[in-house]
């Protein structure tokens, strides 16, 4: 069994650069970078200067609100090196979404780009820190958010109250090598470097402490599974801001000196020509995007023929998806991860030599290290092999806990070290799971995690609403699509397109209800808990009579 490794974010880097200084670490193909292991160690040690410079201490929270750009990726070693801790932001989020996380993390930093799609970033961060307009950079002091006090902008123009990204870089020379050198070496393998926000079933999105040595061997192992070694080149087309992207995908490649080949936003054809281009051998991805490549007009004009491994994740896998992978992308070794953030994020892997049934049946068996369990929910004692129950695990990959949140830490993880992760699932006799439901509402719509309760809160907040039940529903494309169940106050009305139109720029486009119906009453159980297994079924007859 592999032993753990025993770095920090900053070693791990410049360990693999001293062994490797000459191979690729990361290409993007569509913008002409190329650096080298060596050439990419010593940006990220110029960046990590440059925001020492700028006061931010160890330990201390800086917020990257991006999409797949270089700069993220110097951000996540960079801080790996001096010891502040990421907190990833998702880029569909909103202004509601983004207020709470800046306030609940204590971000004392943001590193923002100018805008994603339609949405300016600017304009939004600009709405919730009106001060920041006349704000000295470096110095903002906002009555909402009263950590934050740096905003960076990635981009050239100029924005009141703010930093460029080359300010930052400029300022590396004021921080001499012994003073980095003696931060790198201060940081402790066991201290929380990355932090990401989950939503419960209750409540608001919880922050959720990685530690270096966390998401290190977690990488590691998932890089064992698919066989990854320093002769791999990844394209990684899934977003940064999740696990998926930042640690099974970037970390994963440089646990072994492989070569970083990211898309910057999921575009088919780009993903398809950085594979062509770069000869990649491994390819990340949610089912939905795999088909979206399989179904592209011009699938068959790319060689593709480099392909041999990558990870599905995300949600269930259509066998016919995989057997497609498989034969038509010729990603003959492609596995199936299972986890979740607060494993940082993988409990269980597929190998690269699973017969395919078992790689669309099941999730794989337990990572090296990582023990997993099935028990009864009722009595929390582990069932026999192949009766359901909620799945456990327990190793190095648990997270640190929820940041000040004590209280949801001790429900998520007992006094025996098990997480408890809410998914149910059979193990067979060989240790491979099968998840099988959920003990949470949670639904999954094209690879995000998305919770009834956030959904539910938000709407209450709407003056007509007087309660809400959001359920999710089987969709072709996206595997689940929300549904929200209105009740109306006495005496108003209201139409689909109104609480739709409450709903857009405030919280992410993928959490909008695709499907909006008023009723009078909700199904109940005799001690008053709503059925929404029923609202389900409604919601599937519903849609059914609407078509």
């Amino acid at each position: 069994m592999a032993e753990e490794i025993k770095l920090t974010i900053g070693q791990l880097l410049e360990d693999v650069a001293s062994k490797n200084p000459d191979r690729d670490a990361l290409v993007y193909p569509d913008r002409g970078l190329r650096l080298s292991y060596e050439q990419f160690n010593n940006h990220c040690i110029d960046v990590a200067k440059g925001l020492m410079k700028l006061g931010i201490k160890k330990g201390e929270h800086v917020a990257i609100w991006a999409t797949n750009r270089p700069e993220w990726l110097s951000c996540q070693f960079s801080t790996g090196k001096m010891g502040a801790v990421l907190v990833t932001v998702n880029t569909n989020y909103r202004t509601a979404e983004l207020e709470y996380l800046l306030k609940q993390s204590d971000s004392t930093t943001l590193i923002l780009m100018e805008q994603y799609r339609d949405a300016s970033y600017i304009d939004m961060l600009y709405e919730i820190v009106p001060e920041l307009k006349t704000a000295v950079p470096g110095k903002l002091n906002s009555k909402k958010l009263p950590h934050l006090k740096n905003v960076i902008v990635l981009g050239d123009k100029r924005y009141p109250g703010t930093f460029l990204w080359d300010d930052v870089l400029s300022m590396k020379d004021d921080v001499t090598d012994e003073e980095f050198n003696k931060r790198m070496d201060s940081l402790d393998i066991h201290d929380p470097i990355n932090m990401q926000y989950t939503s419960g079933t209750t409540g608001f999105p919880k922050g959720v402490m990685l530690t270096h040595n966390n998401i290190i061997n977690n990488a590691r192992n998932i890089a064992e599974c698919m066989n990854l070694s320093a002769e791999d080149r990844m394209c990684i087309p899934v977003p940064f801001f999740h696990c998926f992207g930042c640690v099974l995908g970037t970390l994963a490649c440089v646990s072994v000196g492989a070569t970083m080949v990211p898309v910057q936003e999921f575009n088919v054809k780009e993903v398809l020509t950085a594979v062509e281009q770069e000869r990649c051998t491994a390819l990340h991805g949610v089912p939905t995007m795999f088909i979206a490549e399989l179904n592209d007009p011009d699938f068959d004009k790319y060689d593709l023929s480099s392909l041999r491994t990558g990870i599905m994740a995300g949600s269930p896998c259509p066998i016919e998806v995989m057997k497609a992978v498989v034969n038509k992308m010729g990603a003959s070794e492609i596995t199936i991860a299972y986890g979740q953030t607060e494993s940082s994020p993988v409990i269980t892997q597929t190998r690269t030599n699973d017969p395919i049934e078992l790689r669309v049946s099941s999730v794989g068996r337990a990572l090296p290290n990582v023990e997993v369990k099935i028990v009864d929910p009722a009595t929390n004692e582990e069932v026999d092999r192949g009766v359901q129950g909620e799945l456990c695990t327990r190793g190095y990959h648990v997270m640190k806990g929820y940041y000040k949140n004590p209280e949801a830490t001790a429900n998520a993880i007992d006094n025996d070290s098990w997480l408890h992760t809410g998914d149910l699932a059979v193990m067979d006799e060989n240790g491979y799971c099968k998840i099988t439901g959920r003990l949470k509402d949670m639904i999954i719509r094209g690879g995000e995690n998305i919770y009834p309760r956030e959904i539910e809160e938000f709407l209450y907040l709407h003056p007509k609403v007087l309660d809400v039940q959001v359920v999710g529903v089987p969709h072709e494309k996206f595997g689940e699509e929300v549904v929200a169940w209105i009740q109306l106050k006495e005496g108003e009305t209201a139409t689909v397109e109104e609480i739709r139109e409450f709903c857009l720029g405030k919280i992410a486009r993928y959490k909008v209800p695709k499907h909006i119906a008023f009723c009078d009453s909700y199904p109940m159980t005799a001690s008053g808990k709503i059925q929404k297994y029923k609202l389900r079924e409604q919601s599937m007859e519903l849609i059914k009579l609407s078509k």
